[in-house]
C-alpha cells in the first residue's frame, strides 16, 4: 500500500512539472508570436514548440562540428541587411536574443542605455569563474569592482609591465628555437597559451610562475599548488590596499572569482589571436615584408636588439602604427567574443531606418564577428587590409569607429584592451624578424589522424576554405591547436 502512494505521489509530481512546463512554453512563445506579428523580423522557420531551434541547428550544420556558433549566426545575419537585426527564439536553451550587428544599434545597446548583462551568461562561466566576476556583475557591485581594477590597467601600469612582457616573451623565443632544433611539427597554441599566462599573472598578481617553462607532464601537479599560492597574493594585496571591511566574507569570494576571470580572459583569447595574426601574415607576405620593414627602421637591422631597445625605452611601441594596424585588423576578422545583454522594461532600440524593437521580455546580443563583417560599413569586408586603420577620415576604407567591437564599447568596454595590444606588439617585434611560421595542418594530419574522431572525418575540417577555423572551445582557438613549422630566418 505504502509503495502504491508513493508511486502516485511521484506520478502526481510528474504530471504537474509537465503541466507546468508546457505552461511556462505556451506563456513564452505567446510573447514570441506577439512580437512576430508586430512585424519584429525573424527567420521565417518559427515553431510554437521548438522556436527556432532547428533554424540555428540548419546553419549550424553547415559547418564543422565544433566551429564556432558565432559564424552560423554571421551567415544567418547576412538575410537581414535591410534591419541587421532579428529575433532567434531559443528557449528553454537560451533566453530569446535580438541578434545584432548593426553599428547603430549596438551603441544602444552597450552605450546609449548599456543594458544589464544576461544572468543566464553567470552560469556559463561558472565553471571558469566559480561565481560572480566583471563581466556578469551588474550595476553598483560591477561599479565598484571596475573602480578597484581601472588604475592596474591604465596606460602607465601598462608602460611599467612592458619589461616583463618582453622577457616573458624572450622565453617564447627560445621555445620556439628549441622547436626549431628538433624539426617537429607542434602545435602552437600550446606555446602562446603558456606566454599569455605568464604575462597575466605577472600583471595581476605580481607574481612569476614562468609556465612556459614547465614541463607539460608536470602541469597537473603544480596546477593545485599555484591556484591556491596566486589566489592568496591576489586576495591579500586586493583587501589590503583597496577594502575596507576586511571582516565581511563577500569581498573574499568575488576575489576569487575575479582572478580566475583575469587568468582565463587574460590569457585564453589573446593567446588565440596571436596564433590568428601569424596565421594572416603567413597568408599575406606583401603584408609581413611591410611589417618587418617597419621594426627594421624602428629598431635598428638586428632584430636580437629590439628587445633591449624596447625595454630602454618602451613608447618605442607607439611608432609600431603597420604592427597595430595588422593586429587591429586580426581583431577585426576573428573577433574572440560576443556581447550579450539583458532587455529591458519600456527600453525600445531603434534602427537606422526608425524600426522599432521594444525589449520587454527578449535579451540581445551583439555578434562581432557579423558587425565585423558588414558589407554596409566595411568595403571589403572579407579581405585582409591593415590600411584601414591607417587611413585619415573621409577615405573609403576609414572605419566607422561604431563597427570596430573585439573589446567591445561604452563603459563595460574589456578592461585588459590595452594589455593586449601592448602584448601582441611586443610578440610581433620580437617575432617577426627571427621566425618564419608555416602553416602545416596536411603534415599534422598524416601524423595524428588516428585520434581524429570520425565526426570531423566524415564532415570535413574547413570554414570558407580555411583549415584554422574559430572552434567552440573557449577563446574561439583555432582547430587542433594550429599546428604549425618553424625556420629561423638568418638576419642578423
Amino acid at each position: 500500500m505504502g509503495l502504491h502512494l508513493v508511486a502516485q505521489a511521484f506520478l502526481f509530481a510528474v504530471v504537474c512539472g509537465f503541466v507546468h512546463c508546457v505552461f511556462l512554453l505556451h506563456q513564452h512563445r505567446s510573447k514570441i508570436n506577439k512580437l512576430r506579428n508586430q512585424g519584429m523580423p525573424m527567420p521565417k522557420e518559427w515553431s510554437w514548440v521548438t522556436g527556432h531551434l532547428f533554424t540555428l541547428w540548419k546553419y549550424k550544420n553547415k559547418f564543422p562540428r565544433d566551429a564556432f556558433v558565432g559564424t552560423a549566426l554571421a551567415g544567418l545575419a547576412a538575410e537581414f541587411s535591410d534591419t541587421e537585426a532579428f529575433l532567434m527564439d531559443l528557449w528553454p536553451i537560451a533566453p530569446a536574443l535580438l541578434i545584432v550587428y548593426s553599428p547603430e544599434l549596438s551603441t544602444q545597446i552597450a552605450t546609449k542605455y548599456n543594458l544589464p548583462k544576461e544572468k543566464s551568461f553567470e552560469k556559463s562561466l561558472e565553471p571558469i569563474t566559480g561565481g560572480p566576476n566583471m563581466i556578469t556583475m551588474n550595476g553598483e557591485q560591477w561599479k565598484t569592482w571596475r573602480t578597484i581594477f581601472n588604475p592596474g590597467f591604465s596606460e602607465a601600469s601598462m608602460q611599467d609591465y612592458v619589461p616583463h612582457v618582453i622577457r616573458s616573451v624572450e622565453v617564447f623565443c627560445e621555445l620556439l628555437d628549441e622547436r626549431i632544433t628538433k624539426g617537429e611539427v607542434f602545435c602552437l597554441g600550446d606555446l602562446t597559451m603558456r606566454l599569455t599566462a605568464d604575462v597575466i599573472t605577472k600583471l595581476t598578481l605580481n607574481a612569476n610562475i614562468d609556465c612556459q617553462l614547465v614541463q607539460t607532464h608536470y602541469n597537473w601537479r603544480i596546477n593545485e599548488y599555484i591556484g591556491k599560492e596566486l589566489q592568496k597574493q591576489f586576495m591579500e594585496h586586493i583587501l589590503q590596499t583597496n577594502l575596507k571591511d576586511t571582516a565581511n566574507p563577500a569581498p573574499v569570494k568575488s576575489i576569487a572569482s575575479l582572478i580566475r576571470l583575469f587568468l582565463f580572459a587574460g590569457s585564453d583569447t589573446t593567446s588565440s589571436s596571436i596564433i590568428y595574426t601569424y596565421h594572416l601574415l603567413s597568408q599575406h607576405p606583401g603584408v609581413l615584408e611591410k611589417l618587418r620593414a617597419e621594426h627594421t627602421a624602428i629598431f635598428g637591422p638586428h632584430p636580437s636588439k629590439a628587445a633591449t631597445l624596447l625595454k630602454q625605452n618602451p613608447t618605442l611601441l607607439n611608432k609600431c602604427r603597420y604592427t597595430m594596424a595588422v593586429i587591429k585588423e586580426t581583431l577585426r576578422l576573428y573577433a574572440p567574443a560576443a556581447t550579450m545583454r539583458a532587455g529591458g522594461d519600456g527600453i525600445v532600440l531603434s534602427d537606422r531606418a526608425g524600426h522599432a524593437y521594444p525589449m520587454d521580455h527578449i535579451s540581445t546580443s551583439i555578434i562581432h564577428r557579423a558587425v565585423h563583417f558588414n558589407p554596409r560599413v566595411w568595403p571589403r569586408p572579407h579581405d585582409f587590409m591593415p590600411e584601414r586603420f591607417l587611413v585619415n577620415p573621409g577615405h573609403e576604407l576609414y572605419p566607422n569607429p561604431a563597427a570596430y567591437r573585439p573589446f567591445e564599447q561604452g563603459p563595460r568596454a574589456c578592461i585588459g584592451q590595452k594589455m593586449v595590444y601592448n602584448e601582441m606588439r611586443i610578440v610581433l617585434v620580437l617575432t617577426a624578424r627571427r621566425f618564419c611560421i608555416t602553416p602545416a595542418y596536411e603534415e599534422w594530419g598524416r601524423l595524428h589522424g588516428w585520434r581524429r574522431g570520425w565526426a570531423e572525418t566524415l564532415f570535413g575540417g574547413r570554414v570558407f576554405g580555411d583549415r584554422a577555423y574559430q572552434t567552440e572551445k573557449a577563446g574561439t582557438h583555432p582547430k587542433n591547436g594550429y599546428p604549425r613549422r618553424i625556420e629561423a630566418l638568418q638576419n642578423e
